[in-house]
């Protein structure tokens, strides 16, 4: 169960921040362990679940916001992470977080797909191809909808180079009210570790990208959809979300010692279509006379174990806007810094 609640702000409450005393986890489970092979089970869980899955930016528990992803319904999965192949398929409705009651699933909607993973069939790569579908019912503050997503993903080390990479990639088609619904969406991230210093050095780039919607008035929908996925990956700032954006970032890793660990990183910003939103600030130019460049964000963030049961990580991030932010309202830098105590009962 999980208690999420905000203090001390001139804001008015949302279920991002305030989800009082509630289950995100309570689940009956079938478990036969040898039912496909030895050491191959199946698992078949009903009920409420919080989890993650393939790199977590479609579906994902979402833990650097204050409140949690939470579906309730049936998640089967035939085999397990030492075998060399797995699959999950899956029937849930998000849960509609509620301030102060309990939570409730949304009942016109239905999140489904399965998802691959094969492995050791190579020395280099896992690959996941997967479907994930979105059913949406038509009613008062919901468009009817039905999004189906195929994609697949790979990701690795390369040998013992020091090198390793994850990649994915995702086409959308469906329907969007009365809208047809066409977009992709791909990460792609390359890094280099030094394992032979004392330090173990981590250099990576990546580059996001996901379609933005052309024309609001026309009869197709270009707009990817990142369902339940995580916003951290973008920005540490939780400015960005897989959705219309350029994003490219490098990054830089080490620990200097056991209990601590550093990293740093620059990233980038730009609109995939300038005619289309920056979703969190719900900023627009139809007109597409403010430009694509959204801005850049710099950002440290430090980790370190005081204890075995506590854990501190404290982070800045500097972001800086780019023409489009500036022409549509939003001229000003921002600073963040955050303090976050991880405290555990049991280690």
């Amino acid at each position: 169960f999980q208690d999420s609640r905000r203090y001390n702000s001139g804001y008015a409450p949302d279920n991002r921040e305030v989800n009082k005393l509630d289950f995100i986890q309570a689940y009956g489970e079938l478990y036969f362990k040898n039912a496909i092979g030895k050491d191959r089970p199946v698992s078949i869980r009903v009920g409420r679940m919080a989890y993650e899955v393939l790199d977590r930016r479609l579906i994902a528990r979402n833990e650097w916001r204050n409140t949690t992803n939470s579906f309730q319904g049936v998640r089967a999965l035939f085999g397990q992470n030492k075998n060399d192949w797995q699959f999950e398929a899956m029937a849930l409705q998000p849960l509609d977080r509620l301030l102060d009651d309990l939570d409730e699933p949304i009942e016109n909607q239905w999140f489904f797909g399965g998802i691959g993973t094969w492995r050791r069939w190579s020395d280099v790569i896992t690959l996941q191809p997967f479907y994930l579908g979105l059913h949406q019912d038509q009613e008062i503050g919901f468009t009817e909808r039905m999004i189906h997503s195929p994609g697949i993903r790979g990701y690795g080390f390369i040998g013992d180079t020091g090198f390793d990479y994850d990649t994915q990639f995702v086409y959308q088609f469906g329907r969007d009210g009365n809208r047809q619904q066409r977009a992709f969406g791909s990460v792609s991230e390359i890094g280099y570790r030094r394992k032979d210093l004392e330090w173990k050095p981590r250099l990576s780039a990546n580059y996001g990208y996901a379609s933005g919607d052309k024309n609001p008035t026309d009869r197709k929908n270009e707009r990817f959809e990142r369902f339940f996925g995580f916003a951290r990956p973008w920005s540490n700032n939780d400015y960005f979300q897989w959705e219309n954006i350029h994003a490219p970032k490098a990054r830089i890793e080490f620990q200097p010692d056991k209990k601590l660990r550093i990293d740093a990183g620059y990233s980038a910003y730009w609109l995939a279509s300038d005619t289309d939103r920056w979703n969190n600030t719900n900023l627009r130019d139809t007109t597409a006379r403010s430009g694509d460049f959204i801005g850049h964000e710099r950002d440290i963030r430090v980790r370190y174990k005081l204890i075995p049961q506590l854990d501190v990580n404290v982070g800045y991030a500097y972001f800086a806007p780019g023409k489009f932010t500036q022409l549509t309202g939003r001229d000003d830098a921002s600073n963040f810094v955050y303090l976050e105590l991880t405290a555990r009962l049991f280690e």
